[in-house]
């Protein structure tokens, strides 16, 4: 098995945008406060910091995440609820905040979320929330998904779960923003 259905730098680059009424350091504050994602994440549903200083580089999250039937409905991914770990790997108050997934072994995946914040041009008031994902190798989950699809299979699955990563991307920022607008 190949990790990825054709030579590429990464199996998934996506990213989504929004603008935010509120500076950089409340956006920034609001987005790495991991235990409250399932305030507008589409899977995790919150969790808790296991390790570390929460919020700083170093520190391990345990998310709980929930995912339906209907998710790529046929592919072999996990339905209902599960846990994740990962570990902050960028801690930049008020500019930028990334965590990697962790494998089984508790290994840091190239398996990167982003949270980038900076003040909107001159002629917009507030911030620019970036919320990016990238994933190089592909992770311990996605190799057991694929294990025994065909070539095609992969090719076919890496797009729709590209196509579905944006699509919840999108989401999740505007939920972050209805959240911080909110107040």
């Amino acid at each position: 098995m190949t990790d990825t259905p054709m030579k590429v730098d990464s199996l998934f680059e996506v990213r989504a945008e929004v603008l935010i009424a509120a500076p950089p350091g409340v956006v920034y504050a609001t987005v790495s406060d991991l235990p409250r994602c399932g305030e507008w994440s589409a899977e995790c549903r919150g969790g808790e910091w296991i390790s570390g200083t929460p919020g700083t580089v170093g520190a391990v999250f345990r998310g709980e995440n929930h995912r339906g039937r209907d998710v790529v409905a046929w592919a072999p991914v996990v339905r209902g609820t599960w846990t994740t770990e990962a570990e902050v790997v960028t801690a930049e108050p008020g500019r930028r905040f990334c965590w990697a997934m962790r494998d089984s072994a508790g290994r840091r995946q190239e398996s990167v979320w982003t949270y980038r914040t900076q003040a909107a041009e001159p002629a917009a008031e507030g911030s620019v929330l970036v919320h990016s994902f990238w994933m190089g190798k592909a992770t311990e989950g996605i190799r057991g998904i694929t294990a025994d699809m065909t070539e095609a299979e992969r090719t076919v699955f890496f797009s729709a779960w590209a196509a579905k990563l944006q699509t919840e991307m999108e989401a999740t920022v505007r939920r972050v923003r209805d959240v911080i607008e909110k107040f």
